[in-house]
């Protein structure tokens, strides 16, 4: 099972960031980083057939790929934001790390205007 090795990589970084706190401080970062991305380089097979299996459901139905490419996009941009977010209150960069994260929501938000357009002019179709 996939989350094994993913809680292994975790708990080995974990106890490697405990040993090497003691000795070299500055090294913490880089330990942090590379069990990271270890894990993000996991999980991108997973993430690839999720987005193969929304895109055969999209063209079988009328969804706009448009907005199936966006939601991707907002998808991958949440995770990002997540992750630097996650390693910059890691190192003690709380400001940074609210930094990071209102620019993502802001980015999510302003992709997300098509969409929310497209949901709005669907609605007053609709309505009498």
């Amino acid at each position: 099972m996939d989350i094994i090795k993913i809680i292994g990589v975790g708990l080995i970084a974990l106890i490697i960031i405990v040993i090497v706190r003691q000795y070299r401080p500055e090294f913490v970062l880089y330990v942090s980083l590379a069990a990271g991305i270890l894990i993000l380089m996991m999980i991108m097979d997973k993430m690839g057939a999720i987005i193969d299996l929304l895109t055969t459901l999209s063209n079988k139905t009328s969804i706009n790929n448009e907005f199936l490419l966006l939601l991707i996009k907002i998808t991958g941009i949440a995770f990002l934001t997540e992750f630097t977010v996650s390693i910059c209150k890691d190192t003690g960069e709380t400001a940074v790390a609210n930094k990071v994260d209102l620019g993502g929501k802001v980015i999510i938000i302003s992709m997300s205007i098509p969409i929310i357009a497209s949901l709005l002019e669907t609605i007053l179709k609709i309505l009498p």
